[in-house]
């Protein structure tokens, strides 16, 4: 693993655990075992860090939904939780510590909740096999609301929604 990708992963397990804001440089420089110099050098500033781990978890969370029924989606969803933990989406997270004031994180933000929600139509369409707006966007609302539901219900709480999207898509083919 190279500096940066380690430099990465460090900050990823960092922000996902305490957060943006509480995740200081020093910190930061423990965690990845390198000076402050080596990782200002390879991570430029703490939003720029941010926006690399936001970009790296993008590729990681879709690689992990490319399945072609909403059932398979929220098994994706039970597996992640259950290897990634129960602590809510990072993206949306990272958004509300910076109040969206940070231009690197919104940004990543936007580009990954723009690519999930057109991965959702897929699937959806895929399932369907047609596309249906509607339910593409309640899909997605029972997705980020068991993420988020997880945090305080525990895991539980996508195995409900799954439960959910399956009525929804029963009620859709008829």
């Amino acid at each position: 693993m190279d500096i940066t990708d380690r430099l990465t992963a460090a900050a990823e397990r960092l922000f996902d655990r305490h957060g943006y804001t509480a995740t200081g440089m020093d910190r930061l420089t423990r965690a990845a075992g390198m000076s402050s110099r080596t990782l200002y050098k390879h991570a430029g500033n703490k939003a720029q860090l941010m926006a690399r781990v936001l970009a790296a978890r993008d590729r990681r969370f879709m690689a992990r939904i490319e399945v072609e029924s909403v059932d398979a989606l929220f098994a994706a969803l039970e597996d992640w939780v259950r290897d990634e933990g129960v602590r809510g989406c990072l993206f949306l997270r990272s958004l509300a510590e910076t109040g969206g004031d940070t231009p690197e994180i919104a940004e990543a933000v936007a580009r990954h909740k723009a690519a999930f929600h057109k991965r959702v139509g897929k699937i959806v369409g895929a399932d369907l096999g047609h596309d249906d707006p509607a339910l593409t966007e309640q899909v997605l609302v029972l997705f980020e609301g068991a993420t988020h539901a997880a945090i305080y219900r525990g895991a539980g709480s996508v195995s409900a929604a799954r439960a959910a999207a399956a009525i929804l898509m029963g009620r859709a083919r008829t």
